[in-house]
């Protein structure tokens, strides 16, 4: 047998450098606790204080962990508001959101001056709070169910224009321009071709507007914008809290079966 010559030894692949860590995370980390060690001393948020104060909580924690389920006929009337207030103001927002999202949209409005118009209005009605919405209208047209449609007609504008417009602008825009090269309007491309498109979206967000009515309606009502913010404000007036803890057993519940109920509908739009 002859012999075989020894292979020559593979050289060992390098191992690629480690990247460096640099000082980043850390100077970032000391950075964000200087800035809630600031906030914290510039609100005074005294731990200590909490702490000690803790005990004279007892009494109104024992309530609240006591509900009285005899109240709960009383609260009836309040919930069937509250569920009204959000239908209808869902309803109606949505409506009033759609036009006003294709105007903010620079995929479905040509005009530049109009669009940049259209979206600092929308900025503008963002930026005021519902519960602010609660208290102008409540001042204008009295304390009610009227007052608390109109804060969540508002709120709901402002939340959807803004979601559907985003959604508009990452469409395929081929099927309107093959509209406008056929020689139809900007109104007819946008109807024909954007509007089916972002409808599946639309519902989605609407059913989420929905939701967000539900919590907030419990919470213009303590301005006296109707719903069952108004009993929470009732009953809290005189230190009812084992009614109060009812009340909030419910709305946690109502959310509960309103969140599972859109979620629901949101899979069968997603199919």
């Amino acid at each position: 047998m002859s012999d075989v010559p020894a292979q020559p030894a593979q050289p060992r692949a390098a191992r690629p450098p480690r990247p460096r860590r640099g000082a980043t995370p850390w100077v970032i980390g000391i950075v964000l606790a200087a800035i809630t060690v600031w906030a914290a001393r510039g609100v005074q948020i005294d731990i200590p204080a909490i702490w000690q104060n803790f005990s004279n909580a007892s009494g109104t924690l024992m309530q609240l962990f006591q509900p009285d389920y005899g109240f709960f006929p009383q609260t009836l009337s309040a919930i069937e508001e509250t569920l009204m207030m959000a239908v209808i103001a869902t309803a109606i927002g949505s409506l009033g959101s759609v036009p006003l999202a294709f105007l903010a949209s620079r995929a479905t409005n040509p005009s530049r001056a109009l669009l940049a118009a259209i979206r600092f209005l929308n900025n503008v009605i963002r930026a005021v709070p519902d519960l602010l919405y609660a208290a102008v209208f409540v001042a204008v047209v009295g304390t009610g169910a009227l007052s608390g449609v109109l804060a969540l007609f508002f709120f709901n504008i402002g939340i959807l224009v803004k979601l559907v417009s985003e959604s508009l602008d990452g469409l395929d825009r081929g099927p309107q321009e093959a509209a406008l090269a056929a020689g139809g309007t900007w109104f007819a491309a946008d109807r024909v071709s954007m509007l089916p498109s972002v409808a599946p979206s639309f519902a989605s967000q609407v059913l989420y507007t929905f939701e967000v009515n539900i919590r907030a309606s419990t919470v213009i009502g303590l301005v006296g914008a109707g719903g069952l913010g108004v009993l929470i404000d009732n009953v809290r007036t005189f230190y009812h809290y084992h009614y109060l803890s009812l009340i909030i057993l419910e709305i946690l519940v109502l959310v509960l079966v309103v969140e599972t109920a859109s979620s629901m509908l949101r899979k069968q739009l997603a199919r």
